[in-house]
Order: structure tokens, then sequence, then C-alpha cells
């Protein structure tokens, strides 16, 4: 058969798929042979909705998004981080310098992530394609159709827009995001407290020093009720939950629910086609992990194929068979983790929650125990 149109096309132009754009477009003689599918690649700042999520990313992804130069002008470091349990004893903190680290992480806002991502892309040499064509196996090849255009490729990259398809949870929660101004902030703090309906983070937030996201997991009656509460109200609910050490909050902008579940699926669809990100899982929100692994995803899969880049008539499944198998204990590692602390600490179990309360402070008290969870969420499991 004739040569595909593209050697690869990534399907989905989020974070991590535009991430392995540039990576690939980085490493290939032919960068407009790599083809990454998606929406709204020129659209300027203020023409769209905004998103209101924010994103911790580790010191790793940070790292590779600036070797990129797809790391966005606005972040705010996170240098310490702060765990409790509402309720009971034990809290441990989790410090950059313990780890040689210059920050644990940063957060960034999602829009400006993405814009700063699709800016590189413009310059990258990757071909950029309005659609949302989904691959369609033949044999050799992979084939794309929408309305307007077909084309084919020899592999393709699931990125985003497939929910995986394998263990599948609800955890009966749903995130409440907002955004409030601190009486006493603590720079470059972020503090996870557990409670009995579900973890609630507050985050140092890219916009001031005094200005923090915050990502309240509880039931979703209550979470609709918080999002109804007038300003005040609300940040008195938060600052009773949360405790004093930030002082009294100060409500900033809307108030928005998400429903909260995790998806895992396998990383080979087929002998030509893998899923990354949110392709692959999904996760609880908690600690902030899904990006990071699916940067991760991102880049051993940019080096796996790297040498494929040079000879793509060649047949790519086993490099596609190697980067899942390198790939499984990481994911399924951090997948474990994210599901078990959200339920965990939510059992209402007083027993369990005391037991909680000795985990946390023997992590605060034994940095043997500490410091290998930490490097896990600094920068996932090296294989």
């Amino acid at each position: 058969m004739d040569r595909p149109t593209y050697d690869i096309v990534i399907c989905g132009a989020g974070p991590a798929g535009a991430a392995l754009t540039l990576m690939l477009a980085g490493k290939s003689p032919r960068p407009d042979r790599i083809a990454l599918l998606g929406r709204q690649f020129h659209s300027r700042p203020g023409t769209q909705d905004v998103d209101p999520r924010t994103l911790a990313l580790n010191h790793g992804s940070r790292a590779l998004l600036e070797h990129l130069n797809g790391w966005p002008a606005e972040s705010a470091d996170i240098h310490t981080v702060h765990v409790s349990q509402r309720g009971r004893l034990g809290r441990t903190l989790i410090r950059h310098d313990e780890l040689d680290v210059p920050r644990l992480g940063s957060v960034v806002a999602y829009d400006a992530l993405l814009q700063a991502l699709h800016q590189a892309l413009q310059q990258s040499g990757a071909t950029l394609i309005e659609s949302t064509a989904a691959p369609h196996p033949a044999p050799g090849h992979l084939t794309f159709q929408d309305n307007e255009t077909s084309f084919s490729s020899a592999l393709a990259i699931q990125s985003d827009g497939v929910r995986p398809q394998g263990i599948e949870r609800h955890y009966k929660q749903h995130a409440l995001l907002a955004t409030v101004r601190a009486a006493q902030p603590r720079k470059h703090w972020a503090f996870e407290r557990f409670t009995r309906e579900g973890p609630l983070a507050i985050l140092p937030h890219p916009q001031a020093d005094d200005v923090y996201g915050v990502v309240w997991c509880c039931a979703p009656d209550h979470a609709k009720q918080l999002q109804g509460l007038p300003d005040a109200d609300f940040a008195v609910a938060l600052r009773t939950m949360f405790g004093e050490r930030l002082g009294n909050f100060t409500c900033l902008g809307q108030r928005h629910i998400f429903p909260l579940s995790m998806h895992a699926g396998p990383s080979l669809i087929n002998d030509r086609t893998v899923a990354i990100g949110n392709a692959a899982q999904t996760l609880h929100p908690v600690a902030g992990q899904g990006l990071n692994l699916g940067l991760r995803d991102a880049a051993q899969l940019g080096q796996t194929l790297a040498p494929w880049l040079a000879r793509p008539d060649t047949d790519p499944s086993p490099l596609l068979a190697r980067f899942a198998s390198q790939r499984r204990p990481d994911r399924w590692l951090t997948a474990g983790i994210t599901d078990f602390l959200p339920r965990v600490f939510s059992t209402g179990i007083p027993l369990v929650e005391h037991a909680g309360g000795l985990a946390l402070l023997a992590l605060d008290l034994v940095p043997s125990l500490r410091t290998p969870l930490a490097r896990h969420l600094l920068q996932g499991l090296r294989t």
C-alpha cells in the first residue's frame, strides 16, 4: 500500500496530547508527519469560556513542560504540603528541601497551560488538524474520516476524549471548585485535609500570594448546597471544615461542581493504537496525580518511539507493547494510591480514622516512611 498520510496521529489536544506532539515533533526528521487532532488551536485569550480548573503539577512535570517551551508565564510554587485529618490527631509535612528539589510542584491555570502548549505547537512543525475523527484499523495502518476530510496513519495515540474501558469506580463524591482569598496566607504552602466526606485541598493560586484554589470533595447534595450558598456563608463553611491556619476567607468568582469517578483500562488498544493520559486512566483528584501521570505516559512514549521515527515503514507493534509493559507499574500504583486514600479516610469508622491519624503521625516522624511516598508523588515509579 502507499505510505500513510501521517506517521503518527495524536487524538486529543489537551495537555498530555499537546506535550506528546511537541516531543515527537522534536524527535522526528519530518515533524509535519506528526498530526494532532483537536479544536480551537487558534483561539485567542478571552474568546472562549474560562475553564475554572487549576492544576497542581509536580517538579518533574514542570521540568518537562519548560523543556518543551510549554510552561505558562504565571504559576504558584509549592514548597511545603501539609496533610491532616479533620477531627483526629496526626498530621505530616512534606518539604521540598528534604527531597533536594527547588519546589515540590507548581499550580497553574488550566487555560494558561493549554494556551502555552498550543503556542509552542505553532512553532513545532507538527500538523494541527481541527477534527475529532477516531481511528479505524485497516491492514497495516489506521484510517480517519470526518465530515470534511479523510486521512491515514501508521499508528495512533488516544490522549483524551475516550473514556477508558476496564476498572470503574464511582465515589459518590463531587468536587466543588472555588477560588478564595485568605486573610493569613502562608506563601508556598499547600494543604490536603481528609474529611469524612472526602479530601479538601487548598492550593496556592497563580493570581496572587494570598489567593488559593479550593478543591472540596464531598457528597453530591452537600456540594450542591455549598455551591448555592452566599459568598459569606460559603467562606464560613470552608473555614469550619478547614480550620484556622489561613484565617478568614473571602470568595472570588463562581463555584463549579464536577462528579468524581475512576476509570482505568489498558494502554495498548491494538497493535497500532495506544492510550495515554485521560484516555488510559481518569483518577480521583486527591494528591493531584492525574495530569502528572498522563505527562509521564507521554514522556515515556516519546522516548520509546524516537528510534521508530527514523524508520516509520517498520512495524511499531513491538515498541508499543514494550511501552505498555513499562508503564503498567507506575500507572497501577498511582491509580491505587489515589483510589485508596479518599475511601479509607471517609469510612466513618472511628477505628479506621484513628489508624489514619496514626499513619499520618508515623509519616511525619519517620522520614524513611515519608520519603518513598513523597518521591512517588513527585516523580512517579521509575522503571
